[in-house]
């Protein structure tokens, strides 16, 4: 849906010869003309207006001097720096264009009529006066010579398999009398035709065709050879096929044309010679002729050079061109250059540029040189608001395809509705004023701008077949007529309609580097036919604008024009500011100021005042604002977009701006919108350079090719096309996400809900984008949405999920709405909320809707559900319009699976709506029925423990039958015995009574089981039962309790100390020394025994207590003195152990990390400075070049939190090149340093003994290894324990930073932070705390 428009033209008569310009070429690697006539050959350049070099064809003798000769054919060869030209006498000439002078390369007696090198200028083809061809090489050797003429078909020719004669075959619609009609005879060319051969190359250079006139016919013929010279296909018979011949450069098709006696068309040809398609031009019969078709280089634009049959009164014809393109398998009329009946600005010779695809050169006979540079362009109205109906206009010759996409979307060639003008359109615009910018404007090749817009009538909905009108057609509102002296077609371009009946247009500058700008107005007096305000130019040859409206005409006149100096080749216009920008030809932008008395062109600056241009020049420019900042974003045709002179990306298909958004398609086949109020242009620059993350709404698949069309204003559809023509429409997540907050903000919450249930967007979202508005306006959310359907389709989709969190992130620079209700779940207080406000409202309405919210609840509360329902049974309500029992409870059963319903009607202990579910079920009545029955007969309170036992409800169960008496005492023991409903029973029976001893007996023997015995001990004690009590303390070394009980139920002195030595070994097993001496001298009555456990333990104060107390200093020379000696010894050799393990480790560390350094060296010489990995390599880093382990453990996750300890210690090998060998060294250090930290208070205990029993040497000594191994400790910590594995690394920004590695530092802080860190992870890399508080030295050592 893209047209042609013409971005510049340039016009040049400063060349000037004698004769007429027969033959055109482009020298591509200067962008000069090179101009054959009768008499010369000349090389001009356009641009600056200079004959770059000239020959005279008639001096040398090639032709003759009265003009009579001919030249046939023209090639520039930039291989050889010359042109080739082949003359009708048969000479073919290299014109060098260095040394100006031409070489007689070879000669034909019989004359040449054509002249044609392959594409890749290696061959070159000669057709003679003789109907032959002669194919040369580019060095001028013949390779072969035949006859154009050729009774076979080719190496192409097709294989009859002999199925049959004609009259037995299927015709088709045409029905058997096709089997008998006769072939008409093909009728010879037309009158006009100069019967000369027409030559076409393929694009590949592989294959050429030449049409020609039959001898025997007298009709052409076109016939496909090989690159060797080699026939391979003959045309079949086409009656009235004409001269032009043009072979698409892409290889697929031939194109020519066929006089129909109906029509006059376009017609192609395969390669085999059959026909494959067509198009009519629009002219009637035998009212034009086609002289020559081209393919532009890139194939997409076909231009037809067209000409009048007959003359006109003054003896003169009229001469077009015409530029088609097809999209959808419909061929489209994008341009139509009408050059008048002057027959000196008629072409004579047209050219596409062989570089630049949209570029046409074209030369009268004047010798004037025109070239017209075009560019695709997609004309969508500029609205911003709702009141703009999306249009997109195509221009099809004298047609405006219009279509409305925001009513309805049709795909091409078909449209919402067409636009009939009186002549093909040249350019269409769209009114700039905000409300109004569905009136279009078009420019049609005469110079008429016709007005159309909707009409204020009132119109029928439908139309008189009965369907309905979706979008109301524009009419015609007025015409005005440019009268601007034009020497060339197309003088007025880049048209803007800015304001009601202001226009602005570009025409040539008095300069070919210059433009001139068109303020086009009404006069403000009728009778004045120029009204100029102000002019920065003289007025000569302005414009004036004629108005027809109905049968009256008025003349408007010209308002002013400004010179530019440069070229224009865009005009843009924002409608949120109505800044008008300009782009010249070389990129430079300036800004219009046309809302003033004297309109003015100034440079285009930026917030600092610096002047702002694009690199390179764009084919297409938007305004929109960046981080508040207006801005020109513009795409080249390479695909580069740029705002200002920055470049944003290079893969750019197309792009769009809507609002707030900018839209674009990449050449990797995704969508992006980007939100422009929340990004600065460099962090525009660095979105684009991103790939998508996960659930990242602004980017989106496409399929390849795809292209915007358009974006619907105040919604989400975008409008893509794909490459064959057809049309797509998404509702990108970025928009969509955008228009739910703007209406969700606004309390809009039914168009939120449709557009979400539409689209697929989780219903969660109207709660979680603001918990607290939503709350507080919950009875408008019921209100706009009415319908009970949607609220119970808003409540099942319910979650505790923050969908803005998970799914649809919030943008960046929102602030987080936190829950209204905090400690309480989302679905609880939604249900809650939303019950409260319908009851209000209107319980009988919103019934349905309030059973909903009951069971939807995190705990489901169907008992309450139903016994609104069984309510609703005895008390139905009289409302008209409100639900029954029985559509409610139809509902619930939708709702909840029927066993789970009846259950719960069970617990309600009303047979009633038992019952009543039941018979809505499937349930059989056989199943139910005696089950029912036989709980009516029993006792109340043991039918409901029968019915909340049968629904495993046993704390319930529990509950009745405490109250059904003592005969069910041993039901309700064992019931708590198999459910372990221990708490729950003492609670209902009274302390005093045997109920609650043996349910306290039966606890205890619980608890022991689970090896609490302690507990079970207090349970029993309390009850009475000391025996067992005491059994439960001694067996859980309760040693105080034991002795309690051991004294209140009384026991006997000598049964007492035997329990104290019982509880004492248990003790000393445990290590508690000080407490199995307690018992030992208190309760055993044996001081020795308890001496030698504390000489044991290395309680060494209170042993020495005990021995003067006790007065046993024989103990001090046989135990205690030889348990101090064997103490020292352990102690050191432990330390000198530690010691030895800290240095090797030590030294180990310092080894690994000097190998880390080295590779991370390596690597950065291997891949340069700017290598972002090698400036990411950390120092606590785990990765070794060339490492046998690997990294990954994905089991690990679904293991228990011991197991992934286990796991995670493994990794820690302190294997001497093992992937974590630094962690792992680091770890084992910090466990040596905290084990010899701890040691202090023991080691200043030894020493006090020591010291006591004159053991000054020992203690000396463990004293200076003690302290020694603490200051090596203490002093290695910074070294083993850095500063910069303890500080988070910062991002790697400045000079030699690249964008890359800035990149790559911020993604690895994110990963850093995503996943919680082990906690081991974290001890390695802390250094270990050294309690240097703690005095543990002797002063008497020192």
């Amino acid at each position: 849906m893209r047209n042609l428009k013409l971005l510049k033209s340039l016009r040049s008569s400063e060349l000037q010869g004698p004769g007429s310009p027969l033959c055109l070429c482009v020298r591509a690697d200067t962008g000069s003309l090179l101009v054959a006539s009768n008499f010369s050959i000349t090389e001009y350049d356009p641009r600056s207006g200079q004959v770059l070099s000239e020959a005279s064809l008639t001096a040398e003798g090639f032709l003759q001097e009265d003009g009579s000769g001919e030249v046939v054919g023209l090639q520039d060869l930039a291989e050889l720096e010359s042109a080739c030209l082949a003359t009708a006498g048969g000479d073919v000439i290299l014109f060098n264009l260095n040394t100006c002078k031409l070489e007689c390369v070879g000669s034909v007696d019989s004359g040449l009529t054509s002249m044609s090198w392959s594409p890749d200028e290696e061959l070159v083809i000669l057709t003679t006066g003789q109907e032959t061809i002669i194919m040369m090489t580019k060095d001028f050797e013949p390779i072969t010579e035949v006859g154009i003429h050729q009774d076979d078909f080719g190496e192409g020719k097709f294989v009859t398999v002999g199925w049959g004669k004609k009259e037995t075959q299927f015709h088709g619609s045409e029905g058997k009398q096709a089997a008998q009609r006769k072939i008409q005879e093909v009728q010879p060319a037309a009158a006009w035709d100069d019967r000369r051969p027409r030559v076409t190359w393929r694009g590949d250079g592989q294959l050429f065709a030449v049409s020609a006139v039959c001898p025997q016919t007298g009709a052409r013929k076109v016939r496909v050879w090989n690159r060797e010279g080699v026939l391979q296909a003959t045309s079949e018979p086409i009656n009235g096929l004409e001269q032009a011949l043009c072979w698409k450069p892409s290889g697929s098709l031939i194109a020519s044309t066929q006089r129909h006696p109906n029509k006059h068309s376009v017609v192609f040809m395969e390669k085999n010679g059959l026909l494959h398609g067509d198009f009519t031009l629009p002219f009637s019969k035998d009212q034009a002729k086609v002289k020559d078709l081209l393919w532009n280089s890139d194939s997409t634009v076909l231009a037809v050079w067209l000409e009048d049959m007959k003359a006109g009164e003054d003896q003169q014809v009229n001469t077009y061109i015409q530029l088609w393109s097809v999209g959808n398998y419909h061929w489209y009329l994008k341009q139509s250059l009408d050059f008048g009946r002057d027959s000196q600005k008629a072409p004579v010779s047209i050219l596409w540029d062989p570089e630049r695809p949209l570029r046409l050169h074209v030369v009268t006979r004047a010798w004037t040189t025109i070239t017209y540079d075009w560019g695709w362009t997609t004309e969508r109205s500029p609205g911003l608001d709702s009141t703009d109906n999306a249009n997109v206009a195509v221009i099809d010759g004298d047609k405006i395809l219009l279509t409305t996409f925001r009513l309805c979307v049709v795909p091409p060639p078909m449209c919402s509705f067409e636009l009939q003008l009186t002549s093909p359109v040249n350019q269409v615009t769209f009114l700039c004023q905000p409300h109004r910018t569905n009136q279009l404007a078009a420019l049609t090749s005469d110079g008429q701008i016709s007005v159309y817009r909707q009409d204020s009538g009132e119109q029928a909905d439908k139309t008189k077949d009965g369907f309905r009108m979706v979008s109301r057609p524009l009419v015609l509102h007025k015409t005005f007529r440019v009268t601007v002296h034009q020497e060339e077609p197309l003088s007025l371009r880049q048209l803007l309609w800015l304001k009601d009946e202001l226009f602005v247009g570009v025409s040539p500058g008095l300069l070919p580097t210059s433009s001139t700008l068109l303020m086009l107005h009404p006069a403000p007096d009728a009778e004045d036919a120029l009204a100029v305000r102000s002019a920065a130019v003289s007025v000569k040859n302005s414009p004036l604008l004629h108005s027809s409206s109905g049968l009256s005409s008025v003349f408007l006149g010209f308002r002013s024009e400004v010179e530019v100096d440069g070229v224009v080749v865009s005009v843009v216009h924002c409608s949120q500011t109505g800044t008008v920008a300009l782009q010249l030809e070389d990129g430079q932008i300036r800004k219009l100021l046309w809302d003033c008395l004297e309109p003015s062109v100034e440079e285009w600056r930026d917030s600092s005042g610096c002047c702002i241009n694009f690199p390179v020049p764009c084919v297409q420019t938007a305004l929109c604002s960046i981080g508040g900042e207006e801005h020109l974003l513009g795409l080249t045709d390479r695909s580069h977009l740029y705002a200002g002179d920055t470049e944003l990306a290079s893969n750019i298909s197309s792009f769009a701006v809507c609002n707030d958004f900018l839209l674009i398609t990449t050449h990797s086949h995704t969508c992006r919108c980007l939100q422009l109020s929340t990004l600065s242009v460099k962090g525009l620059q660095a979105a684009l350079a991103l790939d998508g993350v996960q659930n990242d709404e602004t980017i989106r698949r496409v399929e390849r090719g795809s292209r915007i069309v358009t974006v619907v204003p105040q919604d989400t559809r975008v409008i893509l096309q794909m490459p064959r023509g057809n049309l797509e429409t998404v509702h990108h997540r970025a928009l969509l996400l955008a228009q739910l907050r703007e209406w969700l903000d606004n309390l809009r919450f039914r168009e939120a809900f449709e557009s979400m249930r539409k689209l697929r967007i989780n219903l969660n979202f109207i709660y979680d984008h603001n918990p607290k508005v939503f709350l507080e306006n919950i009875e408008t959310f019921i209100t706009q949405l009415s319908s009970i359907n949607h609220i119970n389709l808003f409540l099942t989709e319910l979650k505790e999920e923050d969908t803005t969190s998970s799914m649809y992130p919030r943008p960046e620079g929102s602030s987080a709405q936190t829950p209204l209700v905090s400690g309480q779940k989302k679905v609880d207080v939604v249900c809650d909320a939303l019950r409260s406000a319908m009851e209000s409202m209107d319980p009988n309405k919103f019934f349905l809707s309030t059973l909903t919210a009951h069971v939807k609840k995190t705990v489901p509360e169907l008992e309450i559900a139903l016994q609104k329902v069984h309510e609703l049974r005895v008390n139905p309500p009289e409302a008209p319009g409100a639900v029954n029992a029985e559509e409610a409870l139809k509902y619930l059963l939708f709702l909840v699976n029927v066993n789970d319903l009846y259950e719960h009607s069970l617990g309600t202990y009303d047979f009633d709506l038992v019952l009543m579910v039941a018979e809505k079920s499937q349930k059989d009545p056989k199943e139910y029925l005696p089950f029912l029955n036989m709980l009516k007969s029993l006792e109340p309170n043991y039918q409901r423990y029968t019915i909340d036992r049968h629904l495993k409800r046993y704390r319930k169960a529990l509950h009745h039958l405490s109250k059904c008496g003592e005969e069910h005492f041993p039901e309700a023991l064992q019931l708590v015995k198999e459910q372990r409903l221990y708490t729950e029973a003492l609670r209902l029976y009274k302390a005093d009574s045997s109920h609650y001893k043996a349910l306290s007996c039966a606890y205890a023997e619980h608890l022991v089981e689970q090896q609490q015995a302690e507990q079970a001990g207090f349970l029993l004690w309390r009850c009475g039962e000391l025996a067992s009590a005491l059994q439960a303390f001694t067996s859980s070394s309760s040693w105080r309790n034991a002795i309690c009980v051991a004294q209140q139920i009384p026991l006997p002195p000598d049964q007492l100390a035997l329990l104290a030595r019982d509880l004492a070994e248990k003790l000393i097993e445990q290590r508690r020394y000080s407490e199995a001496a307690l018992l030992l001298d208190q309760y055993a009555k044996d001081c020795e025994e308890a001496i030698l456990a504390l000489i044991n333990g290395a309680v060494w104060e209170e042993a020495l207590r005990l021995i003067y107390m006790y007065d046993r200093q024989d103990i001090t020379e046989t135990n205690l003195k030889p348990a101090l000696l064997e103490a020292f010894n352990t102690q050191t050799t432990f330390l000198e152990a530690q010691v030895a393990t800290f240095t090797r480790h030590r030294t180990r560390l310092a080894v690994v990390r000097e190998q880390k350094e080295k590779a991370r060296l390596d690597m950065l010489d291997e891949d340069g400075p700017d290598c972002p990995d090698a400036e990411l390599y950390s120092e606590a880093s785990s990765v070794l070049t060339g490492s046998k382990y690997s990294h990954s453990n994905s089991r690990i996750s679904s293991r228990s939190s011991k197991n992934r300890r286990k796991a995670e210690r493994k990794k820690l090998s302190l294997k001497e090149g093992s992937p974590m060998e630094d962690r792992a060294l680091m770890c084992a250090l910090g466990d040596i340093t905290t084990t010899v930290d701890k040691m202090r208070e023991e080691v200043h205990s030894l020493l006090k003994a020591l010291v006591l029993f004159h053991f000054d040497k020992q203690a000396e000594k463990l004293q200076q290894a003690f302290s020694e191994a603490l200051q090596m400790m203490e002093a290695a910590v910074p070294e083993v324990w850095p500063e910069s594995l303890q500080s988070n690394q910062t991002p790697l920004t400045g000079p030699n930073s690249t964008a890359n590695s800035i990149m790559a530092s911020f993604q690895q802080q994110q990963q850093q932070q995503r996943p919680a860190a082990p906690p081991q992870a974290a001890e390695v890399l802390t250094p270990p705390k050294m309690r240097n508080s703690v005095k543990w030295k002797l002063t008497v050592l020192t």
